[in-house]
């Protein structure tokens, strides 16, 4: 074999390959073998349009054995190029055909596109979920705390899987119900007795409306008792109440000492005021010596009773330190 040859060969082998590439002749054989209409045409322009025809193919070979007559071909090109999953898509029409949900191929592209898995969603209507919640802590009316765990039931509700809510507002939703149960009861003894109380009363609110699931049950796994709320709130106030009365004490203690400071103040103001009235007692009786209005007999009169005044007082001190019989 000669150069010529070799690369003869070589080109006719590429353009097989290209050939055979763009123009998939074994898959339009295995799809007219399934029953799916489709030409090689289709084939190599889905190549042009870069939508891989195997998946194409694919998806509706399993339509089509699985009896769904909505799923076309140009409907699955268009949501592949929109960035949907075709396949998630079909798997999901075939489990919801083979377990009597409604659910049309427009409904499930729309589901897909909004990022939800659809056919997740699908299982979980034919076998409904559990959710665990967190603790769930409540105080019930004679103050003692309890702390509560529950198991939530769900299936998806295909029609509201677009636009409705996810698992944290049920789980939300179910943990503030369980806390207003909880919370009306008059005792935690008849919420231990009876903890079913706090399923019914929680189902009967409707929990799961405008969200993409519909509870099934709600049952009350697990409840502890915690601490004594009322019973701390009350010592809470005791404490805050003796604070508040130690304050007021040591107010009026202070205003009582400002008091007792000003009364000496003024006492002192008042010795100092009769010290200097008695200091200018010599000027005053000079001056009336002068003006004529004071005598000498009047002045040893005065004298006379300041001594006798002295002598009194000099007799009535021993007398006052006796000890009494």
């Amino acid at each position: 074999m000669n150069l010529f040859e070799i690369i003869l060969l070589s080109v006719v082998a590429i353009c097989a390959i290209v050939f055979f590439y763009y123009v998939p002749f074994l898959l339009w054989v295995s799809a007219k073998v399934s029953g799916v209409s489709i030409s090689l045409i289709q084939l190599f322009l889905m190549r042009i349009r870069k939508v891989p025809p195997y998946k194409i193919v694919e998806c509706m070979i399993e339509a089509h054995k699985a009896g769904l007559k909505d799923v076309k071909r140009d409907s699955l090109e268009a949501h592949y190029l929109a960035g949907g999953n075709i396949v998630r898509v079909v798997h999901a029409l075939v489990s919801a055909n083979k377990a009597n949900i409604d659910l049309t191929f427009q409904m499930a592209t729309a589901i897909d596109l909004a990022g939800r898995d659809v056919f997740e969603a699908v299982q979980m209507s034919v076998n409904p979920k559990v959710i665990d919640t967190p603790p769930v802590t409540a105080v019930a009316k004679d103050g003692i705390q309890l702390i509560a765990k529950a198991r939530v039931t769900v299936r998806a509700n295909i029609k509201q899987l677009v636009g409705g809510a996810g698992e944290d507002t049920i789980l939300a939703r179910v943990g503030e119900g369980i806390v207003s149960s909880i919370g009306s009861s008059d005792s935690h003894k008849s919420v231990l007795e009876n903890p079913d109380s706090i399923s019914k009363l929680v189902l009967r609110k409707g929990l799961d409306a405008g969200t993409a699931f519909e509870i099934l049950s709600i049952d009350i796994a697990d409840i502890d008792i915690g601490k004594n709320i009322g019973a701390q709130l009350q010592m809470d106030q005791a404490e805050a109440d003796k604070n508040i009365a130690q304050a007021k004490a040591e107010e009026r203690r202070a205003m009582a000492v400002a008091l007792e400071q000003e009364m000496k103040a003024k006492a002192q103001e008042a010795r100092a005021t009769v010290i200097q009235a008695e200091a200018e007692v010599p000027q005053a009786m000079a001056e009336a010596f002068r003006s004529g209005n004071l005598g000498i007999m009047d002045y040893y009169k005065m004298k006379n009773i300041e001594a006798d005044t002295a002598m009194r007082d000099s007799i009535a001190k021993p007398l006052a330190k006796q000890p009494k019989k």
